[in-house]
C-alpha cells in the first residue's frame, strides 16, 4: 500500500497488480563480482516480460517506485539494479565502463526461472546510455528500448565544439562521488551544483576544483580533463557505431534544453539510415526536469505494451512528436529533420543589424575577450540545479564582449524547426581562442530571450587560417523548435566564453587542467560581400 501511495505522490498512476518485491537481488558478472538488483514482479501474472533497469543512482525511495513498482503494478517486471560501486554492488564504480557487467546482467535474466523470454530496457541519461551499451549485441530476446535525455556516446558532450562542459562534468563526478551514501539522493541534486559551481568559480586550476568540490581527487575527472574527445580513451566508451545495429525498436525522449539533444538526435538519424523506425519526443526540458521525467514512464509503459504485449494501441500515428516553443504547442512529424524545411541565411550586418539581405562593404566589428574576467552565461542547456534554461538576456548583452545583432521586427510569424547552424569569417590575434553563437527572441517590449548555443574551440591549423589572419568556421548550435511572433525580433549573440558551463580558453594551448597564464585576444567579426558571417536558420 505505501508503495502505492508513493507513486500516487509522484504524480504516476498506478497499475490493477498487487507487487511483490525481491530485495538485495546478486547478480554475478564476469569477474566475480556481485551487483545487486531489486526484482518487482506482478503477483498475479504469470512469467511477463521484463523491465531491466542499470543506475548508479540507487534503487530505493523515488526511482525504485517510478522504475520498479510503476512498471510492475501494470503488469510487467521489473528489475532495478545498482552498477558496479554503488549502494552495495561490489567492486569500484568505473564511469561509462558498463558494457561487459550489462551484458553479463542480461544472460543471468536469461536464465532466471521466471523470465517470460523478452525483456525491455528503460531509464533517462546514464541508464540510457548504459543501453546503448549493451543494446546490439543484447540477443533476440530484447524487444524494446526507452531512453531519455541520452546518447549513445558522451565524448562530444563533454567537449562541446572542442572544449570543456566544465560544469555539467564537475556536477556529475561530484554527484557520483557522494551515491555511496545511503541518503545521497536526498541533497545531492540540490547541493552537488552548488559545490561545482562554487569550486568552478574559484578561480583555481582546473585539475584542483575535484578535490576543491568533494573533497577528494576524482580519477574519472582527471580522466576527462587529460583525454581530448580524438584520444583512445573514448574508443571504448562510445557505441556510436553500434546504433544502425540495433533491432530492437527504440523510443527517444529529449529535452530542447538537455546537454545531450544534439547527439540523442544523431542517434537518431542513425537509426533512421540503418532502416529503423525509431520514435521521437523533443519537449521544453533541461536534463532534470520532472515533468520530463514523470511523463517519460507514460510513453515507455505505452512503447513496451505494443513491443513486449503486441498492443501498440497507444502508440502514436507519427513517429516525431515536437513542443514548439513561442507557439506553446505540441506538433507531430513523420521525421527529422521535419519534412519542408529549408535552411535560411540571416546575414550579420554592420551596426549590430541582422538580416536575410546580404551584407553590405562594411568594416568588422570587434571586441576583447579577458579570460581573467569570462564571459559568463544566461541560461541555456544544463544538467541538475536551479539554472533557468530560458533567461533574460539584458545583463550579458550589455557587456562589450558580446556583439549582438538584430532584425527589424517581424511582420509575420516566423517557424523554425531544425538544426541551426553559424557560418562565421573571424580573426583572433590568439591561434587558440573561443566563440560562442546565441540564438534568441526579442518581444515588444525588448526582452531578449535565449533559444539554443553553440561553441567552436579554434587551434592554430584548424581551421585554416588565410594570408590576413581571417578563419571561416562553422559554429554547430543546439536543434530548436520555436515559432517567433509577429512584432518579436530575431537576435545572435557572438562572444567567447559561457563560464563556468564551458572552461575559459586561456589562450595560450597550455593543457587544459594545469592552465594558470592567460592572455587577451582581440577578436574580429566580418560582416561583408566576400565574407558574409551568417547564422542558418530551418525554417518551416
Amino acid at each position: 500500500m505505501l508503495r502505492r501511495l508513493g507513486v500516487t505522490a509522484l504524480g504516476l498512476r498506478n497499475g490493477p497488480h498487487r507487487v511483490e518485491v525481491t530485495r538485495d537481488v546478486e547478480v554475478p558478472t564476469a569477474d566475480g563480482v556481485a551487483l545487486l538488483a531489486d526484482h518487482y514482479a506482478p503477483v498475479d501474472v504469470e512469467r511477463p516480460p521484463t523491465i531491466l533497469v542499470r543506475s548508479p543512482y540507487g534503487r530505493r525511495g523515488p526511482f525504485g517506485l517510478m522504475c520498479g513498482q510503476t512498471f510492475a503494478s501494470h503488469g510487467f517486471q521489473a528489475v532495478v539494479q545498482s552498477v558496479r560501486g554503488g549502494f552495495g554492488s561490489g567492486g569500484v564504480f568505473e564511469p561509462l565502463d558498463e558494457r561487459e557487467d550489462g551484458l553479463a546482467t542480461i544472460e543471468w535474466l536469461k536464465r532466471q526461472p521466471w523470465f517470460g523470454g523478452t525483456f525491455a530496457m528503460h531509464g533517462p541519461s546514464y541508464l540510457g546510455y548504459v543501453q546503448w551499451a549493451v543494446a546490439a549485441e543484447a540477443g533476440p530476446e530484447l524487444r524494446a528500448l526507452s531512453m531519455q535525455v541520452t546518447a549513445s556516446s558522451f565524448r562530444d558532450a563533454v567537449n562541446v565544439g572542442g572544449t570543456f562542459a566544465l560544469e555539467a562534468a564537475l556536477t556529475w563526478v561530484d554527484l557520483t562521488a557522494r551515491m555511496k551514501h545511503p541518503l545521497s539522493g536526498v541533497t545531492t541534486g540540490i547541493m552537488s551544483p552548488r559545490r561545482a559551481r562554487r569550486a568552478a568559480l574559484s578561480g583555481k586550476p582546473l585539475a584542483e576544483l575535484d578535490v576543491l568540490a568533494t573533497g577528494e581527487q576524482q580519477q574519472f575527472f582527471q580522466d576527462l580533463l587529460t583525454h581530448g574527445p580524438d584520444t583512445p580513451f573514448w574508443d571504448r566508451r562510445d557505441f556510436t557505431t553500434t546504433v544502425s545495429e540495433v533491432s530492437a525498436p527504440v523510443n527517444m525522449i529529449g529535452g530542447w534544453y538537455d546537454i545531450f539533444l544534439p547527439w540523442q538526435i544523431k542517434d537518431y538519424a542513425a537509426l533512421r539510415a540503418g532502416g529503423r523506425r525509431p520514435y521521437l519526443t523533443i519537449g521544453p526540458w533541461f536534463h532534470a526536469d520532472g515533468r520530463m521525467m514523470r511523463g517519460s514512464v507514460g510513453e515507455s509503459l505505452a512503447w513496451f505494451r505494443a513491443f513486449l504485449l503486441d498492443d501498440p494501441s497507444e502508440l502514436r500515428e507519427m513517429p516525431v512528436r515536437l513542443y514548439v516553443t513561442g507557439a506553446n504547442e505540441w506538433r507531430d512529424f513523420p521525421d527529422w529533420p521535419v519534412p519542408g524545411m529549408r535552411e535560411e541565411r540571416w546575414h550579420l550586418h554592420p551596426d549590430g543589424v541582422l538580416s536575410t539581405d546580404a551584407p553590405p562593404v562594411s568594416e568588422p566589428d570587434r571586441y576583447r575577450y579577458d579570460p581573467e574576467h569570462p564571459t559568463p552565461f544566461l541560461g541555456g542547456p544544463t544538467l541538475l540545479g536551479d539554472n533557468h534554461p530560458v533567461a533574460d538576456q539584458a545583463k550579458l548583452e550589455r557587456r562589450r564582449d558580446v556583439l549582438t545583432f538584430t532584425s527589424p521586427e517581424l511582420d509575420d510569424d516566423l517557424e523554425i524547426i531544425g538544426p541551426v547552424s553559424a557560418d562565421l569569417f573571424v580573426r583572433s590575434d590568439r591561434g587558440h581562442t573561443d566563440f560562442v553563437v546565441r540564438l534568441c527572441d526579442v518581444d515588444e517590449e525588448g526582452v531578449s530571450v535565449n533559444l539554443c548555443e553553440g561553441l567552436r574551440r579554434l587551434v592554430p591549423g584548424d581551421p585554416d587560417t588565410g594570408d590576413d589572419g581571417v578563419r571561416r568556421i562553422t559554429v554547430e548550435l543546439w536543434p530548436v523548435g520555436h515559432r517567433f511572433r509577429a512584432g518579436h525580433r530575431v537576435r545572435v549573440q557572438v562572444c567567447s566564453g559561457a563560464y563556468p558551463r564551458f572552461s575559459r580558453n586561456p589562450g595560450t594551448g597550455a593543457p587544459i587542467g594545469t592552465a594558470t597564464d592567460h592572455l587577451t585576444a582581440d577578436q574580429e567579426i566580418f560582416h561583408a560581400p566576400d565574407r558574409p558571417s551568417a547564422i542558418l536558420l530551418p525554417r518551416v
